[in-house]
């Protein structure tokens, strides 16, 4: 049996764990430096740094104590799942070091302004540091983990696809295993024959997990392979045959006489402070990036007003939440005979039609102002919509905010849809815009209301900044 995959992942989680205590030290002693020489310039009633710092090695222990037992070393992470350990370790940890320190009455022998320091430094250079220790870490070749998936049909493709997207897992695909292929390879990945012969590919190449994607076994075949495949690899991955359902709040309940698995489907929309968090964040938010673009807003008002007719507000009836209309702010960015410009343009060009019954949307559409270009690249079109939130009528998160006359399109996803607000971005947005059709819209609306959480919505408004830096998926 080839152990040196093994070893290279061992050896790879060993520089993990000592590069976390290096960031920790880093950490420690810049919050360190802070306290003793920066912060006492500030603020002259602050009292001289006088403790010894080696008296702090326990707090070290705390956090690595933490991180163990999340999992940190044990688990594979996706991109935005290790941001969320690692922030849900870092608060973690601060409130066990504070709780100590309580509970110890030693709280006067040490500085609490270090330890926050310390806290707040972590939350985004902890994040920074891990994942590109992570990323060299893979380049080296150490700590990846190789992956069989058995099957070759559509769901071994999504397994490819899934797994590839997400390189922070650190999986590598060996290789796909089936026993009557209609190919020799999948993206120019060999296709082995024979599910019989799995046992001899798991040893021969090192593989660490197996990925199981052949939904099309019946029952009793399918769950004699996973309990064949189980205790050949480390961890065996099951794909299930089945879609459209939430997955971020999910959890597997395990009921051992009767052998059974249930899926447990949370749904956050029911839990009234998880949503009033929502709309608190909304209308904080909301105000304060209204009152910080103002400026911002009065130089784009102007540059409408003086380069084309027409109002410089664009108020358009939206559907919001539950079905309710309401009128929608935009910065104008189309010429005031706009209808009559689209209707002469898809009567006169196939191709601009077909795009338009396609995506509603034109790449190159001759209705747009010259700022109007500008502020949809760059997304500022979008930033009068600061007033509905502040209304009540949008979120700074959400669906799409869709026109009375889509309904008939979205009618069998409204229920779902409409649970929340519109949002001014959302994942429709963070996914490729004009890249994808209106039917991929609606499903990503749809994906994100059922599988809504204030972590999401996170994710998502960390998405859209990276989006409108890099100008990806302009309208």
């Amino acid at each position: 049996m080839n152990k040196w995959p093994r070893i290279k992942n061992q050896i790879g989680l060993a520089m993990l764990f000592t590069c976390d205590i290096l960031t920790l030290a880093f950490l420690f002693y810049l919050s360190f430096l802070i306290r003793r020489d920066f912060l006492p310039r500030i603020f002259e009633t602050l009292s001289p740094f006088n403790q010894d710092i080696k008296s702090y090695w326990w707090i070290f222990l705390i956090w690595i104590g933490v991180f163990i037992y999340k999992d940190g070393y044990s688990k594979r992470f996706a991109f935005w799942d290790e941001i969320k350990f690692l922030w849900q370790s870092v608060f973690t940890s601060l409130v066990l070091i504070v709780t100590i320190l309580f509970i110890s009455k030693k709280g006067p022998e040490f500085s609490r302004i270090l330890i926050f320091t310390m806290t707040l430094l972590a939350f985004p250079i902890f994040p920074l540091a891990r994942l590109f220790i992570k990323r060299t870490l893979y380049k080296l070749g150490l700590m990846r983990r190789k992956i069989l998936i058995l099957g070759s049909g559509e769901a071994a493709k999504r397994a490819l696809s899934a797994v590839r997207n997400e390189p922070n897992l650190g999986y590598e695909v060996a290789g796909f295993i089936d026993d009557s292929p209609k190919t020799k390879k999948i993206d120019g990945i060999k296709i082995h024959l024979g599910l019989k012969q799995i046992e001899r590919y798991v040893k021969s190449a090192g593989i660490h997990d197996v990925i199981i994607a052949k939904p099309e076994l019946n029952k009793k075949r399918l769950a004699s392979l996973i309990s064949h495949v189980q205790h050949k690899v480390e961890n065996t991955l099951f794909l299930p045959d089945i879609d459209g359902i939430a997955v971020t709040e999910t959890e597997l309940r395990y009921f051992f006489q009767e052998q059974t698995i249930i899926i447990e489907i949370q749904n956050n929309l029911s839990k009234p402070l998880i949503y009033l968090t929502k709309r608190l964040i909304d209308y904080f938010l909301g105000a304060f990036v209204f009152i910080f673009l103002f400026p911002l807003m009065l130089l784009i008002s102007a540059a409408i007003k003086f380069t084309s007719k027409g109002p410089v507000f664009f108020v358009q009836q939206r559907i919001g939440k539950k079905g309710k209309l309401f009128k929608c702010y935009k910065f104008r960015t189309m010429y005031s005979n706009a209808e009559e410009k689209l209707e002469e343009l898809l009567n006169e060009n196939e191709k601009a039609k077909n795009e338009w019954n396609k995506y509603w949307k034109l790449k190159n559409d001759p209705r747009i102002t010259s700022v109007g270009r500008f502020l949809r690249k760059t997304s500022l079109d979008e930033l009068p919509q600061v007033i509905n939130v502040l209304k009540g009528e949008m979120s700074l998160i959400g669906p799409r905010p869709y026109l009375p006359r889509e309904w008939n399109y979205i009618r069998e996803e409204s229920e779902i849809i409409h649970a929340l607000p519109p949002g001014i971005t959302g994942l429709w947005q963070v996914s490729g815009r004009n890249e994808k059709d209106y039917n991929f819209r609606i499903a990503m609306d749809s994906w994100y209301v059922k599988n809504w959480s204030l972590w999401l919505d996170i994710v998502i408004l960390f998405k859209t900044i990276r989006a409108i830096i890099k100008k990806e998926g302009a309208c």
